[in-house]
């Protein structure tokens, strides 16, 4: 995940009907779309780890073995 990454998934959440990006104000901190902004940022951060997992399994077999889905997996915590 980068940069325009981030940039993306908070214009997903937190964007006006015309598309610009509104002002984080201490009001807007506890709104349903911060926790959404913040589930697909540690979403996202998930699939880049299992992706990792799922190269190394390319390299060595023992013990990287199911990684890469227990990665996924704790999406639904």
């Amino acid at each position: 995940m980068n940069r325009d990454d981030i940039i993306r998934m908070a214009r997903e959440c937190f964007a006006d009907p015309d598309g610009s990006l509104v002002l984080l104000t201490p009001e807007l901190l506890l709104t349903p779309e911060l926790s959404r902004f913040a589930a697909l940022v540690a979403a996202a951060e998930r699939e880049e780890c299992a992706k990792i997992a799922e190269k190394m399994l390319r390299f060595y077999t023992q013990g990287v073995t199911g990684v890469a889905e227990a990665i996924r997996a704790r999406g639904g915590e």
